[in-house]
């Protein structure tokens, strides 16, 4: 059920008067490289945005240090040395800076009674970084942006949970209203 008590228009996402991310050129001309570099920048934003959000970090500083200190080291038991960098810092700043815009839209699919604030730390981190994607990166196809968030769910929550599927329903919500022309 969703949250009738939140305010939301899905206008507000498709309006949005936000230039669209070029894609990176990593150098490579292998795909699987680049899909695995993004990937990689996936994991690293969720855990820079999860750890933002607990340690009141700025921006700048979470994407220095991850850059200087995490990416090319492992993450969590990752390895994430492939990760794409710019790609990385795009999700990050990306989340913040349009992240009053993000918010109202998963607080409008909680359940009745339910907050952002209640919500896991991780699964924000996780569906504000997917809806930042499905917003933004309109070079990478929203099932892909999907699939990719569901399994880092997948991997932060245990087995029977029900984060992974609460994540691919907002993102496919979130796709079905800002890329109902790829569907």
């Amino acid at each position: 059920m969703k949250n009738s008590s939140v305010k939301w228009n899905p206008e507000s996402l498709k309006k949005m008067s936000v230039p669209e991310s070029t894609p990176l050129n990593l150098g490579s001309s292998n795909g699987k490289d680049l899909m695995d570099a993004r990937r990689m920048a996936r994991l690293a934003a969720v855990q820079a945005l999860y750890q933002m959000e607990h340690s009141g970090t700025g921006v700048k500083q979470i994407i220095r240090e991850f850059e200087d200190h995490r990416l090319g080291t492992e993450l969590d038991g990752a390895a994430i040395r492939e990760a794409d960098a710019d790609f990385f810092a795009d999700l990050v700043q990306g989340v913040v800076d349009i992240q009053v815009k993000i918010d109202p839209f998963i607080e409008c699919h909680l359940s009745e009674g339910w907050t952002l604030k209640r919500l896991d730390a991780t699964a924000r981190a996780i569906l504000r970084s997917g809806i930042y994607e499905l917003l933004r990166r309109v070079d990478v196809p929203y099932k892909v942006v999907i699939d990719e968030y569901v399994d880092i769910a997948t991997s932060f929550f245990e087995a029977g949970t029900s984060e992974p599927g609460f994540v691919n329903g907002v993102l496919d919500a979130c796709a079905a209203e800002v890329r109902a022309d790829e569907r």
